[in-house]
């Protein structure tokens, strides 16, 4: 990965598409395979994707939520439960119709998402207020037959995590599902640097079943939208559908309500679009599966022996780091560390060991900072938080600097043709008002603004306005 190769990234300015497909081959996050539609993990994407899932398992378990196992597959008879649901996913379910040579009596689907053997299940074993809360995840993958794929933002198959509960109360469902999106809030600002805006989402655009939507919208660099996480609130349509009840203290017959919340390794997308660079990946520090990445220069063992002396240092005090002692030139190692984004590169040699220096360098900025040998922890441990907070605050003021407010539909519409980004605006909360703005501009509902007040007519229609909300081009 010298110089030529790294120039062979396409300029973000220039194509930001083939820029994105660039840096996750470059930095060996996935490679394609004849599984049209799918793409495969490579072990350092599958390193970021196991950095994230082990920190979103704790919070998890912390909140009470236990881990479970649901099959592939479901019996067409089984999700068709569920009129509105089974509607909302028909378009890309994938369907097995045979075993071996012989065909199914029954086709089933590959799960697009598991609300009803969820269902099932808990008409089985919720029989009494004393069997609620069920808290459960699932760790899985789910295929929906997406016709046009790009990796990790959209995929055939895709690896997720989702959580579905069930509870007594309307109230304890209602908080269960802002619970479970304030947690991803705090996992993408605080873990991936990402400055996500929280709301709900329109009729039209919530999740097919659910009653309400909740989203975390993430802005890319280029402007377009990233949805990247959501958390449904059901009621109990879905359980009266499958006929859950349950007993409750004056052993009357009700039934429970229900949550289920997911994010995917999309995730790893928005961090690929929010923060690398024309070298390549950028990895914030508290998601990165390696933190500092450590090159002796030159060919002595004293140099090595330093470099693994920290190394040592760096893995005793938890923070994870390697060293690079191919038989590479320096130049070709750097290059390669700036395409992978490990957060901090230490660059020692013998004039560094002399100087009882070493050099390191922000993948963030590029900047170079010289320090004491002696000091190199605890300077990589307050280099580590600066870093992770400068992205957040990077990425923040690039997001607010492309949202726009609209107070017409020409203002809307000049916007839309010449700024990228979000664009908020008063609106009357019609249906046929969003398809408008969707037919007209090519812009999608994003998220209700529940926050701020309306100070004026709908921007389409210009009736009364009921809300604000945000509209953007999306991935």
């Amino acid at each position: 990965m010298n110089d030529k190769q790294v120039k062979e990234i396409t300029s973000r300015d220039e194509d930001f598409g083939k820029w994105y497909t660039d840096v996750c081959l470059k930095a060996d996050l996935v490679d394609y395979s004849s599984v049209k539609g799918s793409m495969i993990i490579r072990p350092y994407g599958y390193a970021i994707w196991e950095q994230m899932q082990s920190i979103l398992d704790k919070k998890f378990k912390e909140t009470n939520h236990e881990n479970i196992q649901m099959p592939m597959f479901i019996p067409e008879s089984l999700l068709n439960v569920e009129k509105d649901h089974v509607q909302g996913f028909a378009p890309e379910v994938a369907w097995v119709t045979h075993g071996g040579n012989e065909e199914l009596d029954e086709r089933m689907c590959v799960r697009p998402t598991s609300e009803v053997l969820f269902c099932e299940h808990y008409s089985k074993i919720i029989k009494s207020y004393r069997d609620l809360p069920k808290l459960y995840n699932q760790w899985c993958t789910i295929v929906r037959w997406e016709k046009e794929t790009r990796p990790f933002l959209r995929s055939r198959e895709i690896l997720w995590q989702e959580g579905h509960t069930m509870h007594a109360t309307s109230e304890e469902a209602k908080e269960e599902t802002l619970r479970m999106l304030h947690i991803y809030e705090d996992f993408q600002r605080n873990y991936l640097a990402l400055p996500v805006i929280v709301g709900k989402k329109t009729e039209k655009e919530k999740f097919a079943g659910a009653l309400e939507t909740y989203t975390l919208e993430a802005m890319m660099y280029n402007g377009v939208a990233l949805q990247n996480g959501t958390s449904h609130y059901f009621g109990n349509h879905f359980a009266k559908a499958f006929n859950i009840q349950f007993l409750n203290k004056e052993n009357k017959l009700e039934t429970p309500y229900q949550t289920s919340w997911g994010v995917t390794t999309r995730m790893i997308g928005a961090v690929i679009m929010t923060h690398g660079d024309d070298r390549g990946l950028v990895l914030p520090p508290n998601i990165a599966p390696t933190k500092v990445i450590i090159i002796p220069i030159g060919n002595d063992d004293e140099v090595l022996n330093k470099a693994k002396e920290i190394n040592l240092e760096l893995t005793n005090n938890s923070i994870t780091s390697k060293i690079d002692n191919r038989d590479k030139t320096p130049g070709f190692r750097f290059a390669e560390a700036e395409v992978k984004g490990y957060p901090i590169r230490v660059e020692i040699g013998r004039r560094d060991l002399e100087n009882n220096t070493v050099t390191l360098v922000r993948r963030d900025t590029l900047e170079k900072i010289t320090t004491d040998i002696n000091n190199v922890y605890d300077k990589i441990k307050e280099l580590l938080n600066t870093i992770q907070t400068d992205m957040y605050h990077r990425a923040l003021k690039r997001r607010d600097s492309m949202i726009y407010k609209a107070s017409n539909y020409e203002e809307m519409t000049d916007i839309a043709n010449n700024k990228p980004g979000f664009i908020m605006v008063n609106w009357c909360g019609k249906r046929e008002c969003e398809d408008k703005i969707k037919d007209d501009l090519g812009l999608k509902s994003r998220c209700l603004i529940d926050s701020l007040e309306v100070d004026g007519p709908c921007v389409c229609c210009g009736e009364k306005a009921v809300t604000k909300i945000y509209f953007g081009k999306q991935y």
